[in-house]
């Protein structure tokens, strides 16, 4: 699994897809019976209801995310192993573009933003993944005589995944109160994962070196999803649905550096494969570094392709104006995680794809300023073999709230702050990443996003 999956920084929604583009859903969630600009992603056929003529909006989300792993592995090689990996996902401003134009009953319109994930990660101490595995080794290369206490580890890991998204959307009101839309989404994922893990003895034992592995990887790909919607509008109430079909992202790796070095052995793994091929240089490998560890390598391969699908996508909500003045909604997802491929099939794994339940409402205190607020529930349908170093996920709660401000009539805008609250998971391990230790990770996440967006109506 590519250290890159971790990078979720700005991401509502489910493991691969983010839903919070524009800032009204950070300050209410529920918005897919929007009939506004923001339609143009979460209710395409709403835009029937929407202006007459041309929009623009314009959005910007600032995220700071932390995903720790908290690795506790009693009596390992002699004494007890505790420490805390503090991961530091983060992104610049996050923009995303809305544009749409209508005429009697027919629309179209696109979106522009980042579709999936969103952001960098950075382990300054490394992961369990590579910290753990390189002592196993050592020890193992050893017979026992080189322990944990006789050398120092320097290591660290970083990623970046971004899926870029292109979006457009023809909608038509088939019947007075009834519309349909169709529309495509071009997805273009560009990620990279780089990485080393130095294992050196003290000072006073030479400065040895017992271990090095250096990782730069670059994955980039393409995939194309069809989209359609439907959206009953009568009176107060807002009907609407939205399928988005499965992507499908078949990256390839551009593997830069990918060598290792072990008890005065090295190793260029990448040379080896030009010369050998990657089947026979992995089972070269096996033969000296185990299976484990072979496996790991795998996918940072020279040309290696690794699965990165966004899942199909429904989404059923409604809307209803309680009066003129106050609007609530409620939404439900489900994304068929089970059925979108993951690297090693990891996918397999999941209990059940994603279940996603927002609430939202928002209130007009005068002509000049709306406020609003929503919740979502996410459950991802996790298992420990699903759960990874390089890739885990959380089921969380998130709340948002904010208001939005007509400075004329033609431009509103948006402001808004949303927090998550993730649940720890923790996993047990009868024998950790294979070393014949008990042990145990425990998983945690937070996450805060403010946003800024203008929308404007010509």
């Amino acid at each position: 699994m590519a250290m890159a999956s971790a990078c979720m920084a700005a991401n509502a929604g489910g493991l691969m897809t983010n839903t919070n583009y524009h800032i009204a859903f950070d300050r209410m969630f529920a918005r897919g019976a929007s009939t506004e600009i923001d339609a143009a992603y979460s209710n395409p056929a709403g835009l029937a209801w929407g202006h007459e003529g041309w929009q623009l909006s314009l959005n910007f989300q600032k995220p700071w995310q932390n995903r720790d792993i908290e690795t506790d592995i009693p009596n390992f090689l002699g004494s007890d192993y505790h420490q805390k990996f503090n991961g530091k996902a983060s992104a610049p401003i996050v923009p995303a573009l809305f544009a749409s134009y209508k005429q009697d009953r027919w629309a179209v319109s696109t979106m522009i933003g980042i579709v999936g994930s969103g952001g960098f990660v950075k382990y300054d101490e490394g992961i369990p993944m590579f910290n753990v595995m390189t002592m196993g080794k050592i020890y193992e290369k050893s017979v026992g005589t080189v322990t944990p206490a006789m050398y120092g580890i320097e290591s660290e890991v970083k990623g970046k995944q971004y899926i870029y998204g292109g979006q457009v959307n023809f909608t038509y009101k088939v019947l007075d109160c009834l519309s349909a839309a169709v529309g495509v989404r071009a997805n273009y994922y560009d990620g990279y994962n780089r990485g080393f893990v130095t294992a050196t003895t003290l000072p006073q034992l030479g400065s040895q070196q017992l271990m090095d592995l250096q990782l730069d990887v670059t994955q980039r790909g393409w995939g194309f999803a069809p989209i359609v919607s439907v959206d009953y509008h009568q009176g107060p109430l807002t009907l609407a649905a939205r399928y988005e079909f499965r992507t499908k992202i078949n990256t390839e790796n551009d593997t830069k550096a990918l060598s290792v070095a072990m008890m005065g052995v090295s190793t260029d793994i990448k040379a080896l494969a030009g010369q050998m091929g990657n089947e026979a240089t992995l089972a070269a490998l096996a033969a000296g570094m185990g299976d484990g560890m072979t496996a790991k390598i795998k996918d940072y391969m020279p040309d290696e392709k690794v699965r990165y699908d966004m899942p199909a996508l429904l989404t059923v909500a409604a809307q209803y104006e309680i009066t003129p003045k106050l609007r609530a909604a409620l939404e439900y997802h489900f994304f068929d995680d089970k059925n979108a491929q993951m690297a090693n099939d990891r996918q397999k794994e999941l209990k059940h794809g994603t279940h996603e339940v927002l609430l939202g409402a928002e209130y007009d205190i005068n002509d000049l300023l709306t406020v609003s607020l929503g919740g979502q529930r996410t459950d991802y349908g996790l298992a420990d073999n699903y759960q990874a170093h390089t890739s885990f996920a959380c089921d969380s709660y998130s709340l948002g709230f904010g208001g939005a401000v007509n400075l004329s009539e033609k431009v509103r805008l948006n402001v808004s702050y949303f927090c998550t609250l993730y649940s720890d998971y923790k996993k047990e391990q009868p024998s950790y990443l294979g070393t014949g230790f008990a042990g145990s990770d425990t998983f945690s996440r937070t996450n805060h996003v403010i946003g800024l967006g203008i929308d404007y109506r010509f």
